[in-house]
């Protein structure tokens, strides 16, 4: 029933999750929620900077560090921490001092009763909803948001073009995302509250979308997946992606999401700098480079972009 697996597409797909597995031995060695040495405000520590487990994750992250070493603010990174219940947890410890967040999932994640759904309502409610001691900064106008994907034999199977039309046929498909998608608001809750959607059966993957999820939606294994709308995987593939008339997935704009007490106002100015730079575009390109055929490393390639953008000499 599935989309046929080329040999091609096998290929790709192999060296990306060779890739994506690769990704967690890119930091300096550390254990991801090790804390810094020396990481207590005011004593000239350099600033961590901590990604998901995903590659535009650590991709972003690379950004801000090498941005931040640019214009003389020390900084690391700690990519392939995990999902955002245990990077918010990271930062609240010490463990990170600032990580890239998207702005509607961050606000679901803090307000379990949030309805903001535009980029505009979903900032102007975001900061007062953050934990004590974070703070969000400007949000880039680059935005990756979840969404749901079919193979071209699945979507002509059932007619879907919509979130609405696989509510209807929900209970004939196997859903594949990730495991907190079950509790979280925009995920499994939201499908059934505003599509009707219950899926005859769940599978969660946890490369966040990534070759893995992507061979199971090729493999038949599974008809519906959760892939980010930036992944070069959906092009590569031929996959459609469902519309979202009710906007079960709300706006997810990429902001940094900081420790009050380690981010000071030079650190915020540079962050903000990038995040005026950075498009959507920007995010779909990175991508490719890394998951992608020339499996570019993530540092290689955030460099090259500051470097297009003059944020880096």
């Amino acid at each position: 029933m599935g989309f046929p697996f080329k040999p091609s597409r096998l290929a790709a797909l192999a060296a990306g999750a060779a890739l994506t597995l690769g990704l967690g031995a890119c930091s300096s060695g550390a254990e991801p929620l090790a804390k810094p040495s020396s990481g207590s405000p005011g004593t000239g520590a350099p600033l961590v900077v901590g990604s998901a487990n995903f590659p535009e994750s650590q991709i972003l992250a690379d950004i801000y560090s090498g941005a931040l070493n640019a214009a003389g603010i020390s900084a690391s990174t700690k990519p392939n921490i995990g999902s955002r219940e245990v990077y918010v947890r990271a930062l609240q410890d010490g463990s990170i001092d600032l990580v890239p967040d998207y702005s509607g999932n961050l606000l679901r994640y803090v307000d379990k009763n949030a309805t903001a759904v535009s980029a505009e309502d979903v900032m102007k409610d975001l900061p007062g909803k953050l934990p004590q001691g974070l703070k969000v900064l400007n949000a880039s106008t680059a935005e990756d948001k979840d969404s749901i994907v079919v193979t071209e034999a699945t979507a002509a199977k059932y007619g879907l073009k919509t979130l609405a039309d696989l509510g209807k046929v929900c209970d004939k498909i196997t859903l594949g995302m990730p495991p907190e998608a079950q509790g979280r608001p925009q995920g499994l809750p939201g499908l059934k509250a505003k599509y009707g959607c219950v899926p005859g059966q769940f599978l969660p993957f946890s490369d966040g979308g990534g070759p893995v999820t992507v061979k199971a939606l090729l493999d038949d294994k599974i008809q519906a997946a959760d892939v980010f709308t930036t992944s070069p995987l959906i092009a590569q593939n031929h996959l459609l992606t469902l519309e979202d008339p009710a906007n079960n997935f709300a706006a997810q704009q990429v902001v940094p999401l900081v420790r009050t007490d380690r981010v000071d106002s030079k650190a915020a100015e540079v962050l903000n700098k990038v995040s005026a730079s950075l498009t959507t575009g920007d995010l779909v390109k990175l991508n490719d480079q890394v998951s992608g055929s020339s499996k570019q490393n993530p540092e290689d390639a955030a460099a090259a972009w500051l470097k297009d953008k003059g944020l880096i000499q």
